[in-house]
């Protein structure tokens, strides 16, 4: 039987390959979701409306406290939301940056069932189309 820390989930976005789904480690699976959360828009999940950040938007507006202050807020509650069970949602820590036409994003956070601290950096450039 495998350990807690083994578990494989399906990887994100989901691949398939000739030996079947492809799969992610707990840590990467966390990875994914934040991922996930970061760069979906809130209202375009059908089922889900309120699920999403909608960060790319963020690179093209004004950089200030008031709106770096607002962003620190929704992507602590979103996180925390998104994540729980996964993530102990008290140790879940974000900080934004920008420098040049790059916005980037460090989220650290301690995996709840396995007790093990991880920390994610998200970098997106004015520039991105996506």
């Amino acid at each position: 039987m495998p350990r807690l820390s083994e578990t494989q989930y399906l990887k994100f976005p989901f691949t398939i390959n000739a030996e079947g789904p492809l799969t992610s480690s707990r840590a990467d699976h966390v990875r994914e979701q934040i991922e996930q959360l970061l760069f979906t828009s809130p209202k375009e999940r059908v089922f889900r409306p309120e699920f999403g950040v909608g960060i790319r938007r963020l690179v093209f507006e004004p950089n200030n406290t008031a709106l770096w202050n607002i962003t620190h807020k929704q992507l602590l509650s979103s996180l925390a939301e998104a994540l729980h069970g996964e993530v102990d949602s008290k140790t879940i820590e974000v900080s934004l940056q920008s420098q040049d036409s790059q916005l980037i994003i460090l989220i650290s956070y301690k995996l709840a069932a396995i007790n093990r601290q991880e920390s994610h950096a998200v970098t997106i450039a004015g520039d991105s189309h996506g």
